[in-house]
């Protein structure tokens, strides 16, 4: 009554059921992996937000790379603000999604050297080959407060350094760049600013960065493995209601058939 396994349909289901059981239980196992890294991610943030501010120069030299333990840190920093070499960096978005600029000012530390701070997102109200009218930051010697940052490239962000932009204007916020251009030592990375808060509310403050949906990874796992436990079952019940559809057919092919009525 099995022999029909034997069949062409019926090896290339048998064995179209034995590749997805593994390839399901794998793509499991890798929403775990994802669950895993981006719970540890998540942990890192809530760390650095709690962590008590420090000096920026803790943490930060020219040419430090700033490390993902070190991301996000809160972090004072006291100078002044330089807004004759400031720039602007395109194509950001703020909370609503609308696109803008970022602010990134050269902050003169009391020893010299350079900390980059964005100062936060303000809208692209003209054309974006003017370079847009930025309210001031404080005058004179000012206390900034922040999170640390790690300079961006376009391997980690996604955003292509496009060359020969208008003045003043960048794609991305990166310290060796911003060195060269300033003939200055500037401190590794830079800070998103979080304090003093602006007046008028612009530019807009740059929010806590968010938390990732880790949750989702693992209903994900969840459900492949629920799927790769269903292939078998799923192969067993059509075996047998193909068992049960054969021997239907042969008992209604052996049935006797009615004798005529006499009249």
């Amino acid at each position: 009554m099995y022999r029909f396994l034997l069949s062409r349909q019926w090896v290339i289901l048998t064995l179209i059921s034995l590749l997805l059981i593994p390839t399901m239980i794998r793509l499991g196992f890798w929403q775990m992996d994802r669950h895993d890294l981006r719970t540890a991610r998540n942990q890192l943030v809530s760390d650095a937000l709690a962590a008590k501010p420090v000096p920026v120069e803790q943490l930060t030299t020219p040419g430090h790379a700033v490390t993902r333990a070190e991301r996000y840190r809160t972090v004072t920093a006291t100078g002044t603000f330089d807004t004759a070499r400031e720039l602007v960096v395109r194509r950001r978005v703020n909370a609503d999604e609308t696109v803008g600029f970022h602010v990134l000012t050269p902050f003169v530390l009391t020893d010299g050297r350079v900390l980059l701070v964005n100062r936060g997102w303000i809208p692209a109200d003209a054309a974006q080959t003017v370079f847009p009218k930025i309210p001031a930051p404080p005058h004179g010697r000012t206390t900034v407060t922040g999170r640390l940052m790690a300079d961006e490239t376009t391997a980690a962000s996604g955003i292509k350094d496009i060359k020969g932009l208008p003045d003043r204007q960048i794609m991305l916020i990166n310290s060796e760049q911003e060195a060269r251009r300033l003939g200055a030592e500037v401190l590794g990375g830079y800070i998103a600013q979080t304090a003093p808060q602006p007046k008028g509310g612009s530019p807009e403050l740059l929010g806590d960065p968010g938390r990732e949906d880790a949750a989702l990874n693992l209903a994900y796992a969840i459900q492949w493995w629920l799927f790769s436990a269903g292939v078998p079952v799923g192969w067993v019940v059509l075996v047998r209601r193909e068992a049960r559809d054969r021997r239907a057919a042969a008992a209604g092919e052996d049935a006797p058939a009615s004798e005529p009525v006499s009249v």
